[in-house]
């Protein structure tokens, strides 16, 4: 029997409540008594207010598959060469919001992104992405939505890829002491439970790990491998016992993998690992309180690597094969809340890290089918291919118009504020500074929200924001500005800066006034982590320095 121990642990605490109205009492309290009973428990506890009535908190599922691009969901891409009939459905059920974006065109930032509320471009890592080990980019005292909803009563999970950093027990395979626990990791960023691999599957560390232990310890090594089904690579035995060995039998030094870890089990394991967690907190002391799952997958990340039972399925090849695996896994999700009456009181999001990776092309050429659509290049890019992924969120309980599509800009950076305003809780002036809640969005088919300007970040440093329908790609190195109307433009086929030097001079203190600001949404400003870097082509180091001056430490 899988042990939890970790949620377990999370029964007797006392979060936190930091709601506009009661998240401390059951709702259910106020009318087992009169309301003198309920205003007498109000003034023991922390009630704010006892007239307002609070929604229902919903249980939170966030799927997060990996290089997934635009055109890789059949309901999005009519000419696709294979179908995503689970997508499909949580679109149909929910909205579809055909303007969303990951918070960056890469894997560690865009997750730092989606998890904190603010842009990763202000930590440390202005470029590229993490490996399996080091220190976390998400900082203990900084907020996450897991511990947003950990601290208001919500069980809390992590199952699959982390790729923020961790601190493993040794310096490396020579002095790793494994009976050691990993630190600085998912269970000290909010998350009561964890199961899953540290990094995409090239960066090694590779293990089972549950909690801060792997279940079988790397202590063997690999390298990349030829992939029948792929212009990729695989990961899988033989493994040999030293990095050297590695290198006499493949050719390339080993890094540190588990026996037991075969990487087509990825996607099972972790749909596996899932749905037992629900089933043990439903069935656990503290099952009256909802859930947060976080979700990412593998795929169709390299290396592809379908099952066998997948092999043939679609007019893709692997790749084809691979997300049809990974659609077939969201519908076990979506099957075990229908059979568990978990379905509407579960708020369900669907995306993607980034867009697809550079074997799009190939894909267009041998298969006719495009995983970018008909935006332009994929993962690693500023440009709309490389951060415009799909985007869907269905919640049967409270979106007031399922079927329908929303075609504004919306980031996976707005996920925080829109879960907090969904359970009724006021963001503190440092949390989610860059997030827009868009709960607006689902709760009434007329809103009119206009979201603040979106930032899009490439992963060498190139910046670009978009507001409404305008999107200016900023100078970085020997590149000029550019800017194009997504309306009449959305493949970016035309600048039009010359034209509009008004938009684009608007557009650029906007963003400007975002870096310097040290936030996107209104408040207090708050400081990035670190001084100048060059990518502000279009800021000064003085202009940038000044700012931080004024700011003051203290801010």
């Amino acid at each position: 029997m899988i042990q939890f121990t970790a949620s377990m642990q999370a029964v007797s605490r006392q979060p936190h409540c930091r709601r506009r109205h009661c998240c401390c009492v059951p709702h259910r309290i106020a009318s087992f008594g009169t309301l003198a009973v309920a205003a007498l428990i109000a003034q023991s506890l922390c009630v704010p207010s006892l007239h307002a009535q609070s929604p229902p908190r919903p249980n939170v599922i966030i799927i997060y598959t990996d290089d997934q691009g635009f055109g890789d969901a059949s309901c999005l891409n009519p000419d696709a060469k294979f179908k995503t009939p689970n997508l499909d459905r949580i679109a149909a059920e929910g909205i579809t919001f055909t303007n969303g974006h990951s918070s960056d065109s890469v894997c560690t930032p865009s997750r730092y992104g989606l998890l904190t509320g603010r842009y990763c471009w202000r930590t440390r890592l202005k470029t590229g992405v993490m490996g399996a080990e080091g220190k976390c980019l998400i900082e203990d005292d900084r907020t996450t939505i897991a511990s947003l909803l950990r601290d208001n009563g919500y069980a809390t999970a992590m199952v699959g890829k982390w790729h923020l950093g961790m601190d493993f027990p040794g310096k490396d395979h020579q002095s790793r002491d494994w009976s050691q626990p990993v630190r600085d990791m998912p269970l000290d960023k909010g998350f009561d439970y964890f199961f899953g691999i540290p990094a995409s599957l090239n960066y090694g560390v590779l293990a089972w790990f549950e909690g801060r232990h792997a279940k079988v310890p790397p202590t063997v090594f690999t390298a990349k491998k030829p992939n029948k089904r792929h212009v990729d690579y695989r990961i899988k035995p033989p493994y040999q016992a030293s990095p050297e060995a590695t290198r006499q039998a493949i050719g390339t030094r080993g890094m540190e993998v588990a026996p037991d870890f075969i990487d087509n089990q990825c996607l099972t394991r972790f749909t596996d690992m899932a749905i037992e967690w629900i089933k043990g907190h439903t069935a656990g002391t503290d099952s009256e309180n909802p859930f947060f799952l976080y979700l990412p997958m593998t795929s169709p990340h390299y290396p592809v690597c379908p099952l066998p039972e997948f092999h043939g399925q679609g007019d893709c090849g692997g790749y084809g094969e691979f997300v049809i695996e990974t659609d077939y896994h969201v519908g076990r999700i979506l099957d075990y809340l229908d059979d568990a009456k978990l379905d509407k009181d579960t708020l369900i999001v669907f995306t993607s890290d980034n867009g697809p990776e550079k074997s799009w092309k190939q894909r267009i050429n041998d298969f006719g089918h495009r995983s970018n659509h008909h935006y332009r290049e994929g993962k690693r890019s500023v440009y709309e291919g490389g951060h415009r992924v799909p985007f869907f969120v269905r919640w049967p309980a409270g979106i007031a118009s399922p079927g329908s599509s929303w075609h504004r800009p919306v980031g996976q950076i707005d996920l925080l504020a829109t879960i907090a305003d969904l359970i009724d809780v006021d963001l503190q002036p440092d949390e989610g500074v860059d997030s827009h809640s868009f709960a607006s969005v689902l709760l009434n088919p007329l809103s009119n929200r206009q979201r603040l300007p979106l930032i899009n970040h490439s992963v060498n440093g190139r910046f670009a924001i978009t507001e409404d329908k305008w999107k200016l790609v900023l100078p970085h190195g020997k590149a000029e500005a550019e800017l194009y109307d997504l309306e009449q433009d959305p493949g970016e086929t035309t600048d039009v800066i010359a034209e509009h030097q008004g938009i684009a001079m608007d557009l650029q203190a906007k963003a400007t006034q975002i870096i310097l600001r040290g936030r996107t949404t209104k408040g207090p400003v708050q400081p990035n982590d670190t001084g100048y870097w060059d990518d502000l082509k279009w800021i000064s180091a003085e202009q940038y320095e000044q700012a931080a001056a004024e700011r003051g430490p203290s801010q």
